[in-house]
């Protein structure tokens, strides 16, 4: 487990956009240091232009350090904030700024790679950096208008200035062009990637208020059934031992039968009560994985007398876990649907997938409906007409969700369903999973 969180708990999704954001930003820093290099190699080598190489190569070197910050960053377990993109984008800046400086200032094509800058500030950053990234450029390429080392073409060139400056503007058109789509669309997804995200968490949010007003109802329901269930329990006890019914075998049975009733109806109220509030709380205890699996079936098949269901453990070497009402609820929950819509026999299989316990329901009834499939862990969302009905597989998705987990379900081609619960065993872990 991690130390600090209680058992289940699980840690606050960080924001991922911002990330995804600076790792968008790193990826196109190394494009610009591959670009620059292969401009200046080229300007230098190939048309004999003379350049600052060791001023211009310093100012690559600057940038392929800042990237191996940025990645120290990326590593970190919390969120990019505006001001760390900030200072990446204005970095970016400085650097084009001086290498402009070194090859022609605002004479050289390439200045309008600041709009690129501007576009990125644009779509990544807050409103009042986006501003001050404007401010930032306009006043860089303004400095470039005055101050810059020209540069000295070689007599070999005999194209005019205005042609050559031409071609770079086209050449500087095409990579920005490129640049743009590649990266926008990118950062576009991430957006909606985020949307999505926030979305998500909006609508486990209803469904939680959904299911704290289900779980008050039951709590109250629980407590007002205690008292009725103490009585007839007691009532019971007194029939037992009155001598009319003390000599009646038959009888005799039928009391303990209604006792055997009445404490299984306790057991239940008592089941609402203990698991009403935390989902993982006081009545956690110790045990393994293997102990818990074989004790909850054979509670349920004993409780409700259900004779056919076929349990098979592939986990493989036990695990310590902690267990509670509401873990126990979730699976008690998944054989009960399995067993109304197949009374004939169901499948129970446990298994560890990677780091996950695993368990599978496998039942002969007609399957679910496509529409019901498609709605898998929404509430009431059943083929059954009674009101009410749809809530187990909706309880149990909550718990798998609570714990890091997934429920899936699909329909079998050979008939009937199967249903999958899969939780990581480090939610659930005393001592974490060994892999």
């Amino acid at each position: 487990m991690t130390p600090g969180l209680p058992l289940g708990a699980r840690r606050p999704r960080i924001d991922t956009a911002g990330h995804d954001n600076l790792l968008q930003l790193v990826q196109l820093r190394w494009l610009a240091v591959a670009g620059q290099l292969v401009t200046i190699l080229l300007t230098r080598f190939a048309f004999g232009i003379t350049l600052p190489l060791i001023a211009m190569l310093g100012v690559l070197t600057a940038l392929v350090a800042l990237n191996a910050v940025s990645f120290v960053l990326l590593r970190r377990d919390r969120a990019i904030t505006n001001a760390e993109l900030f200072g990446a984008l204005l970095l970016d800046v400085a650097a084009l700024s001086a290498q402009l400086y070194l090859s022609g200032g605002a004479t050289n094509p390439f200045v309008s790679l600041f709009l690129l800058q501007v576009v990125l500030g644009s779509v990544l950053l807050d409103r009042w950096s986006s501003w001050a990234l404007v401010a930032a450029t306009s006043v860089a390429f303004a400095v470039l208008t005055a101050v810059y080392r020209p540069i000295t073409l070689p007599p070999t060139i005999d194209r005019s200035l205005f042609a050559l400056h031409v071609q770079g503007m086209w050449v500087c058109f095409a990579l920005v062009a490129v640049l743009l789509v590649m990266f926008v669309t990118r950062i576009n997804g991430n957006l909606r990637a985020q949307d999505a995200y926030l979305a998500d968490i909006r609508q486990q949010a209803s469904e939680e208020d959904h299911i704290v007003r289900i779980g008050m109802l039951a709590s109250g329901a629980a407590h007002e059934l205690g008292t009725p269930l103490s009585s007839l329990s007691v009532i019971l006890g007194d029939w037992r031992r009155t001598a009319a019914i003390a000599r009646d075998p038959d009888l005799v049975r039928d009391v303990e039968d209604m006792q055997a009733e009445v404490q299984r109806c306790k057991a239940i109220v008592t089941g609402i009560l203990l698991s009403s509030g935390d989902a993982r709380g006081e009545e956690s205890s110790a045990t393994s994985v293997r102990v818990l699996m074989d004790r909850v079936v054979g509670e349920w098949s004993a409780a409700r007398g259900f004779a056919n269901a076929r349990y098979a453990d592939r986990f493989g070497a036990d695990v310590p876990i902690a267990s509670d009402v509401v873990l126990q609820q979730a699976v008690f929950n998944l054989l009960d649907n399995a067993a109304e819509v197949s009374p004939g026999a169901i499948a129970i299989d446990l298994w560890r997938i990677g780091d996950a316990l695993t368990l599978t329901v496998r039942d002969e009834g007609p399957g679910f409906p496509a529409e019901q499939l498609a709605g898998l862990g929404k509430p009431y969302n059943s083929s059954k007409p009674d009101l009410g009905r749809g809530l187990g597989l909706f309880l149990v998705g909550n718990v798998a969700r609570k714990l890091g987990g997934t429920l899936a379900a699909h329909n079998r081609p050979e008939g009937g369903a199967e249903v999958t619960l899969s939780l990581p065993l480090a939610a659930i872990s005393l001592v974490g999973t060994d892999g």
